[in-house]
């Protein structure tokens, strides 16, 4: 469906908000090579307009947001359903893969959500906080349309608080994948620092590097990664938590040797002040009587996803006080 495009299409998205207040929407198409034709779109029911208008031209390769939804507060915590007409014929759209929810396009099931990209919500009172994730963050292990993904479970630890989940599966802090897209350092731009009003990133990458061929080896190459994302976050004004990397052993490509790089990268972590504050995943998981594995009640069956009690150990991780 992605490759192939849509002629006369409606995608239709529900997403969880975490803060509410004024909406707008913002689509992309980063991987786009021809314009795509938005519109006419709904968000909960109402017209959505850009510059006043019902539909609006994406350009390749850019994004596009809306005008305020007239009309339209959404309080905090609800579901926002958005509807986008696409007339095409499109081409192939960017989209994301698997959100862990349920949307539609022309009425058929997907996971998938094409195009749209994020909601701007004008309400939060509480922390602002992106997660710069993998397949933890965007929900691997939770039932999909559970809302049980650690990032909406921190969002509802913290009232008022606006929470960007930027998990995408298989995402490595240092090199693309051709199925897994751009990597953290690749994409930290345009998915963190073009979000408004934000304050502090959260930075929970690193396991893929260490499992996925080529299988990363030396701790100090992932530690100097993570420190190009400081210094760019904090050359924006941005606040830092890096999160430790949390056991994997019974995951397919866990080694010995990578487990002995990921507790080096985690100790340098813990110690080494490279970020302005530490949520210590690693701790919060780990089986004490084998800490290579997670604890038997978090794993999700491949030694590498938490179960949402898992997901709700990484949420209580998180300080309030470091956002």
């Amino acid at each position: 469906m992605a490759a192939a495009g849509l002629t006369d299409g409606v995608c239709t998205a529900t997403v969880r908000l975490s803060a509410g207040g004024r909406v707008r929407l913002r689509y992309g198409h980063a991987f786009g090579t021809v314009p795509v034709l938005v519109g006419p779109v709904t968000a909960g029911g109402r017209a959505v307009t850009f510059g006043g208008r019902r539909q609006a031209w994406l350009a390749a390769g850019s994004s596009l947001t809306s005008d305020p939804v007239d009309g339209l507060r959404a309080p905090d915590g609800s579901a926002l359903t958005v509807e986008t007409r696409l007339p095409g014929p499109t081409g192939p759209l960017s989209f994301h893969r698997n959100t862990h929810a349920s949307h539609s396009v022309d009425g058929a099931r997907t996971t998938s959500v094409f195009l749209l990209t994020g909601v701007e919500v004008t309400g939060a009172h509480g922390p602002v906080v992106a997660v710069l994730g993998d397949s933890v963050a965007e929900g691997v292990g939770t039932p999909d349309d559970a809302d049980l993904r650690w990032p909406d479970q921190l969002a509802r630890r913290l009232p008022g608080s606006a929470v960007a989940n930027l998990g995408i599966s298989g995402n490595r802090l240092l090199l693309d994948d051709a199925r897994f897209g751009p990597g953290g350092q690749a994409r930290f731009d345009r998915d963190v620092l073009s979000l408004p009003g934000l304050r502090t990133v959260l930075v929970q990458l690193g396991v893929n590097d260490l499992q996925q061929p080529p299988a990363q080896t030396d701790a100090s190459v992932v530690l100097a990664g993570y420190r190009q994302l400081v210094l760019r976050a904090r050359s924006a004004g941005l606040r830092t938590v890096g999160a430790t990397i949390t056991p994997f052993e019974g995951w397919t490509r866990w080694t010995r040797e990578a487990d002995e790089v990921r507790q080096r990268i985690n100790r340098a972590v813990r110690t080494g002040h490279l970020f302005d504050a530490v949520a210590d995943f690693d701790a919060a998981l780990r089986d004490p009587a084998r800490p290579s594995r997670l604890r038997p009640a978090f794993d999700s069956g491949d030694g590498l996803h938490p179960t949402p009690s898992g997901h709700a150990a990484l949420a209580g991780a998180v300080d309030r006080r470091h956002l």
